[in-house]
């Protein structure tokens, strides 16, 4: 059973399971995070300077180390999503999606016939560069996650049509551009941001979408946990790895000076 599998099983049982965002191109804090435990990692081309070159070797660790490796693409766009996904990544998590007819144009680039009008080419790293027989390369490919990423006022405006769109696994809200759309910019413990992330919450349950959410304390994870979030991602790589050392530093200080 491959570790797709076993992740959407884990997630149609109810169950939550957590991953970083990644902005470090060493394929190492992949690695890292995978013998750490992690679910997942979400490798960002929208806000960190990976490129497809490296992209293909984090993909590589990924697998190295049991973990799900899902790619915030940079936009919407077909190359953006097609390219990312011929790589190997289990998945594309696509920001600023804004209405429904962006969710579909998403769905449509992420999936081959007939689910949706995604670009074929077999020579790729995802079908071991045409080693996978054709048939099962496509019957594969077309289970990849599929993430959307709402973030602003006019989605949320739209939330009833985003969820009837067929073909998505997850509706995943940022809460850093949602406060900025909601005039309190990074202010993402703010009662707006909650109420707003509360009701979206509320919509996707009763519609039976798995919802995630961006976290970066151990306590607003348990918030939207508790409140029934399963898709939680925690913090950034470069975030914890900067904790980390503040908090060693310290120790260490402090040891000294006693």
């Amino acid at each position: 059973m491959d570790v797709l599998h076993i992740f959407k099983e884990r997630l149609a049982k109810g169950e939550a399971v957590y991953g970083p965002f990644m902005k470090a191109t060493d394929a190492a804090f992949v690695e890292c995070s995978g013998y750490a435990g992690f679910d997942f990692v979400i490798l960002d081309m929208e806000h960190g300077p990976v490129g497809f070159s490296c992209l293909q070797h984090l993909v590589r660790a990924a697998e190295v180390s049991g973990i799900i490796s899902v790619v915030r693409t940079y936009d919407s766009s077909e190359m953006a999503i097609g390219k990312a996904l011929d790589l190997g990544a289990k998945g594309i998590q696509v920001p600023q999606v804004r209405s429904a007819s962006g969710a579909r144009v998403v769905v449509k680039a992420a999936r081959f016939f007939p689910d949706g009008e995604r670009g074929v080419c077999r020579f790729v790293r995802a079908a071991r560069y045409s080693a996978t027989p054709r048939d099962e390369y496509f019957r594969k490919a077309n289970r990849s996650l599929v993430i959307l990423q709402i973030e602003g006022t006019q989605a949320i405006d739209e939330l009833d049509e985003i969820l009837r769109v067929e073909g998505f696994d997850i509706l995943f809200v940022g809460p850093y551009d949602l406060s900025q759309s909601l005039g309190v910019p990074g202010q993402v413990s703010h009662p707006s941001v909650i109420e707003a992330i509360e009701n979206i919450t509320g919509k996707a349950r009763a519609a039976g979408v798995v919802l995630g959410v961006f976290c970066d304390t151990p306590e607003s994870a348990a918030l939207w946990r508790k409140a029934g979030i399963q898709y939680l991602s925690y913090s950034v790589d470069v975030g914890i790895y900067t904790e980390a050392c503040i908090s060693i530093i310290h120790k260490l200080k402090h040891e000294n000076h006693e």
